[in-house]
């Protein structure tokens, strides 16, 4: 055997153990005049926050200064490149999801209890018997009521591991004790269809929230819904929506568009281009579909509106959409916080690029929307900025426009009256939802003969629930409203919250939507299409 042969393992070890020992006296956070250059941007970070932790005269709790740092470096990138906070982001996998994990009830706490709104039709709550009024003081022996609690410990309580069971002490208005139930976890929906129903005999509406997972077999269930009771044409509402998972707007769009119809295609910084197209699975190809959009209809939402319109199917209907053109995707920073990544751009099937542009700033991309307002364009479509240099053609000849949002077919203004600043803010701030709780807590038996169809076709509110309504406000905000000018649209509000407690699923919107000039528009040109 040669002294090669020999010694060769020999040699590879003592190599080894050299390279081993070698790299571990290698500090590779030294700066780029020490060994390697490649990482001194993270070096320059890590050492900061090094020193702050270590040598700055107060202490400082690091992590808020690594958040404000990622917010920061995000924040230079682009106004839809965002960081997730580990707190947030349960929150948040839960909204994408479409699901949590509960007993299935709407409440809001109240008296320092917590009120039952309603329970969730088919939830877990329901089954058990729990109704709209139960108070739910106890759960597994723990106190739910006191000022002490708030919102995220009453919850917390509440949720759990699916499948397990949880004991809650009730209180029932008329009931002479405490009554006890036995709820079992379970999955419980977030709704991204708020309703499914017919508008007319042969027109359906759709109304989609959001982009969840969840959303494309729930708009299956309500779409399957709505050919079963005759409809040949179809109103998707998009608006509002502020997008979510691409996907499934791919999904949704192929429900439309007939097999091989380019939905979308997407280019990252490397140019690297993926295409979508539709299938031949789609159960509406031959219907009519009428989108409703509006300066709020983001993302996902617009590229439903974006590959219909550029294939030459069916009627945009409303404003001009938001303009949101850009991908991103979820990444894990690995302590349970998240970055949500521009990525690519997405474009129409006719190529044309919907995101507006961002260069002078978040706060002025942002606040756009009162640009169009005081512009006039929310009233006037004359008043849409188009650019020549963006114009693009359908292949049967309408021309479209990129370069900040989908600009509808035919123009819906704004409606001043049903969109009034002081209704929405009551609205989203709970103050009608929580006056007709309270309406109810009087006397719910009065209303339980009413059938919901009855209720949304015939029910009133009178002028004196108006005008209690308008004094619960004004001892509860310390001010003097009135609603002189928009008496009947409070009444529409007040309405329809009602039937969204007594009846939910989609209750609010089949009334709310009886003053609703769009759908009024979408109606009239429904009619029209039946008469050719």
């Amino acid at each position: 055997m040669s002294f090669q042969k020999k010694y060769l393992p020999f040699i590879l070890g003592v190599a080894i153990a050299t390279g081993i020992f070698i790299g571990g006296k290698l500090d590779f956070r030294d700066s780029s005049d020490k060994l390697f250059s490649t990482n001194s941007k993270k070096d320059k970070l890590n050492r900061l926050i090094d020193y702050i932790d270590y040598d700055y005269v107060d202490d400082v709790n690091t992590d808020s200064i690594v958040d404000v740092t990622v917010n920061g470096i995000l924040g230079n990138l682009d106004p839809h490149s965002v960081y997730i906070p580990k707190e947030a982001m349960e929150r948040v996998a839960e909204e994408m999801k479409g699901d949590f994990v509960g007993i299935g009830v709407s409440f809001y706490p109240y008296k320092d209890t917590i009120a039952v709104i309603r329970a969730i039709e088919g939830g877990p709550s329901a089954k058990a018997g729990i109704k709209g009024g139960d108070r739910i003081l106890m759960a597994d022996g723990d106190t739910l009521y006191g000022d002490r609690l708030n919102d995220g410990e009453m919850v917390k309580k509440l949720k759990g591991p699916i499948n397990t069971k949880v004991n809650l002490k009730v209180f029932r208005k008329g009931e002479p004790k405490l009554l006890n139930f036995t709820v079992k976890r379970d999955n419980i929906p977030i709704k991204s269809v708020d309703a499914s129903y017919m508008l007319t005999e042969s027109l359906g509406y759709i109304k989609v929230n959001r982009f969840a997972e969840s959303t494309y077999k729930e708009f299956k269930a309500g779409l399957d819904k709505l050919l079963s009771l005759g409809a040949t044409e179809v109103a998707l509402d998009l608006r509002n929506n502020p997008g979510g998972i691409l996907s499934i707007s791919e999904q949704i769009v192929d429900e439309f568009l007939e097999d091989d119809k380019l939905i979308l295609f997407t280019k990252n910084k490397r140019g690297n281009i993926e295409k979508s197209y539709a299938t031949g699975k789609g159960d509406f190809e031959n219907g009519h579909v009428y989108v409703l959009i509006d300066e709020n209809s983001a993302s996902a939402s617009e590229i439903v509106a974006g590959a219909l319109q550029d294939n030459d199917k069916g009627t945009i209907v409303g404003r001009r959409s938001y303009g949101k053109g850009l991908v991103q995707r979820e990444m894990d920073l690995g302590d349970g916080s998240a970055v949500r990544l521009t990525v690519s751009r997405y474009y129409t099937p006719t190529g044309r690029s919907i995101q507006r542009s961002y260069k002078n700033g978040n706060r002025d991309y942002y606040d756009e929307y009162f640009d169009r307002l005081s512009s006039g364009e929310l009233l006037d479509p004359a008043k849409i900025k188009v650019a020549d240099s963006l114009k693009f053609t359908t292949p049967k000849g309408k021309v479209v426009y990129g370069g900040g949002g989908i600009i509808p077919d035919v123009f819906v203004p704004i409606d001043s009256s049903m969109q009034n600043e002081t209704l929405t803010f009551l609205q989203r701030r709970g103050f009608i939802g929580y006056f007709i709780f309270e309406e109810l807590e009087k006397d719910r038996a009065m209303y339980e003969g009413i059938s919901r169809q009855d209720f949304i076709d015939t029910f009133e509110v009178g002028d004196d629930v108006v005008f209690a309504f308008q004094d619960y406000l004004n001892v509860r905000t310390d001010s003097r409203i009135t609603f002189v000018a928009y008496h009947e649209e409070v009444k529409q509000y007040i309405k329809a919250t009602l039937a969204d407690q007594l009846y939910g699923a989609g209750a609010f919107e089949e009334v709310f939507n009886q003053r609703d000039i769009m759908l009024d528009e979408v109606i009239k040109l429904s009619d029209g299409n039946n008469e050719d």
